[in-house]
């Protein structure tokens, strides 16, 4: 019997070679199981050029649990938005504990994942509208930027960002599938469009053509570990150092060098949250 060949490893995340200065704008590492070894992920991360992290927490109790995790690591930033699938926590005490926050914690840049999930029946849609408008009716009162959360929901979502006065104020549409309409939806009105590591699936092909015509001003990437996972790692669990392999395919899509990608959504990143970028001259 002939023997099985063995399968090739995965090439690491830093034979992408990309410098220092890329910044990951969305990952849970206080989810399992990347909680368990928060300082070897941002290590990793760090190997493959990531300098900056936007740690998202998931409501205000997700964000006093889990915010010691990185009491020592100020290459992390943080963004707290009470998710859709939990709308019916959102209330006064949830809002008034989250506008405390705010103005407590520096580290916090922008209010997210918020938004709409028509894909999962996990909590009543009309829960969802009304969550979602007050939640930006404090981020339009606080002036702050928002991260929004879409599935299944893209003309609504835009109607409720319309009508709540949200055109041309800081909005990034977190974890962009779409196609090449709804990118052009989200740069007309001044926003970003962040790209996560779907767009290596060969049949992603809508959402690979919205990413060649996106202008590179209104593009950042993320991964939104421990979710999502590119190519070549794809079923395994993703961490921030795997953004290496979404800048790269953007860059093949868009016929760029990589660091050329890498550099210019940092750019873009520390524009939007008002983060620093380190001294990588």
């Amino acid at each position: 019997m002939a023997k099985k060949k063995k399968k090739t490893p995965p090439p690491p995340p830093q034979s992408v070679g990309l410098p220092a200065g890329g910044v990951e704008t969305h990952a849970h590492l206080d989810m399992e199981p990347l909680d368990a070894e928060v300082d070897a992920v941002l290590d990793r991360a760090a190997e493959a050029g990531v300098s900056r992290v936007g740690q998202v927490f998931l409501g205000p109790e997700a964000y006093e649990a889990g915010k010691e995790l990185f009491e020592n690591r100020d290459e992390v930033f943080f963004i707290m938005g009470i998710h859709p699938h939990d709308a019916e926590s959102v209330n006064g005490a949830s809002l008034d504990a989250m506008a405390q926050a705010f103005a407590d914690d520096a580290r916090i840049k922008a209010m997210g994942e918020i938004g709409l999930d028509f894909y999962r029946d996990w909590s009543p849609f009309d829960a969802q509208r009304i969550a979602f408008r007050e939640q930006l009716s404090l981020a339009r009162e606080k002036d702050f930027p928002v991260v929004i959360h879409s599935r299944d929901a893209a003309e609504e979502t835009l109607e409720i960002l319309d009508d709540m006065g949200f055109a041309d104020r800081p909005v990034l549409w977190h974890c962009f599938g779409g196609g090449p309409d709804l990118g052009q939806e989200i740069v007309s009105r001044g926003w970003f469009a962040s790209i996560p590591g779907t767009v290596t699936f060969p049949k992603n092909e809508a959402m690979r053509r919205a990413v060649a015509a996106l202008p590179l001003h209104a593009m950042v990437l993320e991964t939104d570990c421990p979710y999502l996972t590119p190519i070549p790692y794809r079923g395994r669990t993703n961490e921030p150092a795997y953004l290496a392999f979404t800048a790269a395919e953007v860059a093949h899509i868009r016929d760029v060098e990589p660091a050329a990608i890498w550099r210019a959504t940092a750019q873009n990143a520390a524009a939007y949250f008002g983060i620093t970028l380190p001294d990588t001259a």
